[in-house]
This record gives structure tokens, sequence and C-alpha cells, in this order.
């Protein structure tokens, strides 16, 4: 949980609080700290849906992935540029960081020295050191040391009349403002990167997300206060070094050089880590047929995508030519646009009923927190600069004529929104392959073991039964399927299911029924299924039953019969169960109900413990 609580904390804390608090304050005045705390809440959200995404499909690519099975390739490919767009633009804003340093010594233009800052970040990424994580745990510690210490330090120097007025522009330039430093709270988007890395993200995911964000947003909020409360407007306003300034009133030199060394720290791994992250967008578009195979192609060293890396070195250099202004903009934009796509996604997820969508975190109050999310993205989105607008067009524009001339042709997969358009339409539009994927995944991320019962529900007839029928009626259906694999005559089968419901009842409950037999022979055991949507009736029971579980098994296999019974009550305990069930698209999603259910698996016999 700590890798993950520092890589979402490291990716975050970099320019957007060494660097923006000055460009900030000159828009909004103090109540800048308004604006940052506005962005953090609005990124809260999207954290939510972006966890809960997650830990449904923890796999690499994160939110792009989920994307493209969500709204499909069309949206995925344009989704998959804007967020190697968003990294990009994160790693030049950090450079730009860097380089106002540098200036302090020499005086250099932006580009002139950033552009062979962004060299060296390639030639690191292309080199592929794999020690440089190790590191990351404790520079966070150690920046977040170097923060409470500048809060600590900063809170008796603060002036008051520093804070007066405190929204000299009005509340429409502080609500521009938290569009504006958006982008401080972008390294959210690099943790559902690494999901699919990650143990029990169900637990991890979601914690260390919100722990990340809560910190942080709290050492913003406190470290902006104490720095517009030590400087003037005149000493603040469209600063590039204002903590470093701010440092400068109450801590000495060696206050200014811890602060300036963990702002510098942090400027090179966020542009280290952006170039990396980013980098992986193009791969995974390329590997998914979505752009050219060449930006897939990995170096036979360090196995990293070399041409990505350089693609998205040169993107970057270009990047710091545009004004700062603008680029920091451009950054906020695409980072709230990535967000509404995961509230989207959420909402699709959900109504669409995907069967194996089980997320290990639901995001709360759904449907009104994605809603108020989308809501409060398009008021940001709606106060973002008109530049942004026309750089955000132009990339919109590629990657839908890119997927029209070449990924159309290559990509055939279902996707979550088709699934809800039939559901809505009645039209039959889907394959089954987003269904065989999400239960891949599940079975991966929840570690699942094949055991015997698993095989036999596997390969176990299935009978899906839409009107009611009296319980007759179904054991006569039940001995049309199992007559031939029992090798035994239809009506001795029919028989002994009919005998065995007048010894006792076989109903458990008012959903579901076991009715099970001991069949002649030795080492034989089978499971048939029967999903009834209108019900099954049987006598002496008022409400008809819709889930029966056949049983059958010779008499040395009566252990087996009972670790069968106690996995089947494990299984119809879930609380979704019967919804599940219920809503099971067909003969294999029902069987998908019981292969991916909760269970203590591995003592049934069969490949013990094989992971599938």
């Amino acid at each position: 949980m700590l890798d993950v609580f520092c890589i979402a904390t490291g990716a975050m804390i970099s320019s957007g609080i060494f660097v923006l608090p000055g460009l900030a304050h000159a828009m909004a005045g103090p109540a800048v700290i308004v604006s940052y705390f506005l962005a953090g809440l609005l990124a809260m959200i999207g954290m939510l849906h972006a966890a809960e995404l997650a830990t449904a499909m923890p796999r690499a690519g994160g939110d792009y992935f989920f994307i493209t099975r969500t709204l499909g390739p069309a949206v995925g490919s344009v989704a998959g540029l804007i967020f190697w767009l968003t990294l990009t633009l994160k790693s030049a804003f950090a450079i730009v960081g860097m380089t106002a340093f540098v200036r302090m010594l020499i005086d250099l233009n932006v580009a002139v020295a950033g552009i062979p800052l962004c060299a060296l970040f390639v030639g690191l990424n292309l080199a592929g050191s794999r020690h440089v994580g190790r590191f990351q745990v404790v520079l966070v510690l150690l920046l977040l040391a170097s923060m409470v210490y500048y809060i600590i330090r900063g809170f008796p120097a603060i002036a008051v009349e520093n804070l007066k007025p405190f929204a000299p522009h009005g509340f429409d330039r502080v609500l521009a403002t938290a569009g504006f430093v958006f982008v401080a709270y972008g390294g959210l988007i690099k943790t559902s990167g690494v999901a699919g890395e990650v143990r029990n993200p169900a637990r991890v995911i979601p914690i260390s997300m919100t722990l990340s964000l809560i910190i942080v947003m709290l050492l913003y909020l406190l470290m902006i206060l104490v720095t517009t409360g030590v400087l003037s407007s005149e000493q603040l306003d469209n600063s590039l070094t204002p903590i470093t300034d701010g440092a400068r009133q109450f801590m000495g030199k060696a206050g200014v050089a811890i602060v300036s060394l963990a702002a510098a720290l942090s400027f090179i791994t966020t542009a280290n880590a952006g170039f990396m992250a980013a980098s992986r967008y193009l791969y995974a578009l390329s590997h998914d047929e979505l752009l050219p195979a060449g930006l897939s192609r990995l170096t036979s060293r360090t196995r990293t995508p070399w041409i990505a890396v350089v693609v998205t070195g040169v993107a970057a250099s270009v990047a710091l030519f545009l004004k700062l202004d603008i680029l920091v903009e451009t950054a906020s934009l695409v980072l709230i646009l990535g967000f509404t796509l995961s509230c989207v996604c959420v909402i699709v997820l959900r109504e669409s009923h995907v069967q194996n969508y089980r997320p290990s975190f639901q995001a709360p109050f759904y449907p009104w927190l994605p809603l108020a999310g989308i809501l409060g993205y398009v008021l940001l989105i709606f106060e973002i600069g008109i530049e942004a607008y026309y750089i955000c067009a132009i990339l919109l524009l590629l990657g839908i004529t890119n997927y029209w001339l070449y990924g159309r042709r290559r990509v055939r997969r279902d996707y979550a929104l088709l699934h809800l358009i039939e559901r809505l339409t009645s039209r039959e539009l889907v394959t089954g392959t987003l269904e065989r994927e999400l239960k891949h995944i599940v079975r991966e991320r929840d570690e699942i073991v094949v055991d015997r019962l698993d095989q036999m529900i596997a390969n176990c007839p299935v009978l899906d039964i839409e009107e009611q029928i009296d319980v007759e009626a179904c054991f006569d259906q039940l001995a049309d399927v199992l007559a031939d694999r029992l090798n035994m005559d239809h009506d001795r089968v029919a028989r002994l299911f009919t005998d065995r419901e007048q010894e006792a009842s076989t109903v458990l409950n008012d959903f579901i029924a076991i009715p099970h037999i001991v069949i002649p022979g030795s080492g034989s055991f089978h499971i048939a299924l029967v999903r009834a949507r209108g019900g099954i009736r049987f006598a002496g029971n008022d409400k008809p039953v819709h889930a029966l579980f056949a049983l059958l098994g010779t008499r040395d296999e009566r252990n087996l019969h009972l670790r069968v019974l106690a996995a089947v009550a494990q299984l119809v305990q879930e609380p979704d169960f019967e919804q599940r069930w219920l809503n099971a698209r067909d003969e294999q999603g029902i069987r998908d109900v019981i292969l991916l259910g909760r269970r203590l698996r591995g003592h049934l016999g069969g490949p013990d413990v094989v992971m599938v």
C-alpha cells in the first residue's frame, strides 16, 4: 500500500505546488486557496470512480483500458491520446519548473534550457533503470517532511493583511482558477495505470488513492495559506518560484536550500515518471492496433517502447514553446476530460448490466455522485481558456481521424455501451467477448483456482427456462439432458428425481432448490443447473424457486457430494447472487455466476490450485 501511495503522491507533488501558486494568485488573489480546494474536491469524485474501474479491471493501461472496454475503441483511441497528452504536458510543466531554478543561475530561454532536459529524460527511459523505483518511497517521505517543515515554520510569519482582500476579482475568477490548477492533482491518473501490478487492488487502490489525495490537498492548502500570508501580491503574482520566495522570508538560506532541493527532486521524479507513463499509452494504443505498430516496438535489452518514448520526448519539447498559461490550461483541460470519462464509464457499466463487471470497490452515492462530478467538470471546462479548446479539438480530430482511417479496420471487440444499447433496444449486438475478457480479469484479480466443482460447472448442462413450470415438468426436462450422460433410461432418471422429492422437499428457501439423488455405479458425479425466470412450482411451497442445482452422484462420492453442497451454500449466500442469477445473459453467463462466485476453493479435488 505504501508503494501505491507514494506513486500517486510523488506524481502529484511537483509544479502544481512549487510553480503554479504564483500564476494562480495573479488570477484569484488569496482566494486561490479556495480554487485548490474546489479542484481537489472534484478530483476526489473522479478518483473514486477511477478507483472503482481500476479494481474491476486492474490492467496495465488503466484508464485507457477501461474506457476502451466501456465506450468502444473509437472513444478509447481518443482517450488514449488525451491521457498521453496529459502526462506529456505534466512532464513538460515539471521541466518548466526545473528551468525556473536553472534560470536563477543562468539566464536562458525556457525552451533552450528545457529541451536538453527532455533529451535527458528520454535517455533515462531508454536506459530502463530498474533501481530508480526503490528510492521512490524514501523520496516521497522526504518531500512530505519538507512540506510539513515549511508549513510549521511559516505559520507564525503569516501577515493577515496579505490575505485582504480575499477574492479581489470575484468568485468567477476563483472558479476559473480551480480549472486552471486542476493539473496539480494530475498524478492520480497514474495509479490506475499500475493497477495490474498491485496485489489486493480491491483494498490497496481506493485506500491509497484516497489517502494520497487527502494528504496532498491538505498540504497544498496549508502551503498556499503560508505563502500568500508571508508574501505581498507584488511579490507573489506570476512568480515561478513562489514556495522558494516564501521560504526566503522566514527560513533563511538553509530553509531555502531545503525547499529548493525538494522542488528539484519533485520535478525530476514527476518528469521522468511522466515520460515513462505517457509512452505506455502510445504503446498500449499501438498494441491494440489503434496506432501504427512501430510505436509498440521494444528495445531488446530493456524492453522499453523506444519509439513511443522518443515521440513523447519530442511532444514535450514542442510543448515548451507554448505560453506557460496555455500549457497549464491544456494540461488541466485534458485531465478534466479524463475524470469526466471515468464518471461516464461507471454509469454505462452499471446501467448496461454487464454480468462480469465486478468491481471490488464501488464509488458511493450512485448515480448522484458521478452526475455531480460530470456537472462540476463541465463548469470548469467552460472556464478554461480558448487556446486550450483549440488544442484539445485538434487532438480529438486527430484521434477520430486516426481511428476511422487506421484502427476501424483492425479492431473488433464488444464494449459495455453496446450492452446498454442492446438492453434498451432488445437487439442482438454483442458476441460475449467483453464478458469473457472480464471473467479472465476477475479470475486473475481474485486469484481464483480451478477445482473439481469448477470443472464440472464449466461442462455441465444448463436449462434456461423463461416461463413458469411445475417441478414434474422441470424434472422431465432434466432427464432429457442427463439420460445420455448417465447412460440411463429417461424415465428412470425422472423417477429418481420425483421419488427424492416425495421423500422430503429439496427447496432450501424461496429462491433455490437442490435436489440430490444417488445413481448406480461408482466414481461418478454430475451437476445440472436450471434457471427459471418464471419460477418452478414445488408442491407445498408457496413461492416458486428460480434456481435449481441438481446433484447426481454414486454412493462412493458421498464426501464430494457433501463438499459440493457446502460450496453451493457459500455461493448462494452472496448478497448479489439472486440478482446475478436472474440477470445472467445466457447459459455461459449462468455458469459464470458460479465460476466467479466467492467460496473456499482447492478442497474439492481436481488440478489443485491452478490459476486460470
